[in-house]
């Protein structure tokens, strides 16, 4: 449905050495400025010329934003590292396979070496209309075109729809919140930390918004605690092709284990709603139970209440039951044709 025009419109491009220098910029330029990341989901905006920047800040050149280290016994990994460096970092594929596993998910190998872990947390929904210029509530129009009768709404929510009902389309973001992560702002006052779950901003607090980011702020890093570090983990993902496609639905979880129940879990779903979704009710349901199949049909079933499907839909009720299902109760996943 997108259109594809011929070149893209024109801007300036400014390409900072240092995150100090590119928050000068930003603050500089304001609203009229984009920040170019890896670039993946950049480039489809400013293609099809549905995204017409002044200026473009390239962080290409800001090293001190890339690099994993050690982090209060956990890790921190700067917002600039791609998705390959994470996946082959030895600290993360040792203490935190969970986002290793999570990231080698992501698109293909090619995309994978260019994209960013920050960028792929801060890339905008993929909803057809929206990505084509279509006027509707999240390009602040008056409608949202996909959830009418004959609207395309396959991949969209099915839980906290709220005038727009397209879908966070990360798969890192779900193994960060199950980790506990904490995402660093810089800012034009000074640096902020937040939950990683609470970086995302649904339709019914801005819908023109995806995450907490103002004109201005930067996303620095992403630190990893030790809390779930070589915890028992689980991540899958659905989608309609093996390679560069988006996630129908994803999971994680971050367990622990001990006496044969267990003692800590978080659990994040994606794609189910216009956010990634952390599954409080569930996390406390099976808080002190064995992780086998009676508790994993549990918490399919707690997981899912409330969902309200779309026309075309409807089949992610009981995929994100049966994921949930199996991330608690530690069936072997699904092999996916």
């Amino acid at each position: 449905m997108a259109v594809v025009r011929d070149i893209m419109a024109p801007f300036d491009l400014l390409q900072p050495s240092t995150a100090a220098e590119a928050q000068r910029l930003l603050a500089r330029y304001g609203a009229d400025a984009w920040v170019l990341a890896g670039g993946m989901d950049s480039f489809d905006w400013l293609k099809d010329r549905i995204k017409k920047p002044a200026v473009v800040v390239d962080l290409s050149g800001v090293t001190e934003l890339r690099g994993i280290r050690p982090w209060n016994g956990g890790l921190e990994i700067g917002a600039m590292t791609t998705l390959a460096e994470v996946a082959n970092h030895p600290g993360v594929q040792k203490n935190f396979s969970l986002l290793a596993d999570a990231v080698r998910h992501v698109a293909s190998p090619q995309i994978r070496n260019q994209a960013t872990l920050g960028g792929n947390v801060s890339q905008d929904v993929r909803c057809w209309y929206y990505r084509a210029g279509w006027p509707c509530y999240r390009a602040a129009g008056e409608t949202c075109f996909a959830d009418t009768p004959v609207g395309r709404n396959r991949e969209h929510a099915i839980f906290g729809a709220d005038r727009c009902v397209a879908v966070h389309p990360s798969d890192s973001a779900p193994a960060l919140i199950a980790l506990g992560a904490q995402f660093v702002l810089r800012t034009a006052s000074g640096e902020r930390v937040i939950e990683a779950e609470d970086y995302f901003v649904g339709p019914n607090r801005e819908i023109t918004r995806i995450n907490l980011l103002q004109p201005g702020d930067l996303l620095a890093s992403i630190r990893i605690p030790s809390d779930f570090a070589g915890a028992r983990f689980y991540f899958e993902k659905v989608r309609d092709r093996n390679v560069w496609d988006f996630p129908l639905l994803n999971v994680a979880s971050a367990m622990r284990v001990s006496g044969g129940v267990i003692q800590s879990v978080r659990l994040a779903v994606n794609a189910a709603a216009p956010t990634p979704l952390r599954l409080r009710r569930v996390e406390a349901a099976v808080a002190g139970k064995p992780p086998d199949a009676s508790t994993g049909a549990m918490a399919g079933e707690l997981a899912v209440q409330g969902a309200v499907p779309l026309q075309f839909n409807a089949f992610k009720i009981p995929l994100m039951r049966n994921l949930v299902k199996r991330a608690i109760g530690g069936v072997e996943k699904a092999v996916w044709a």
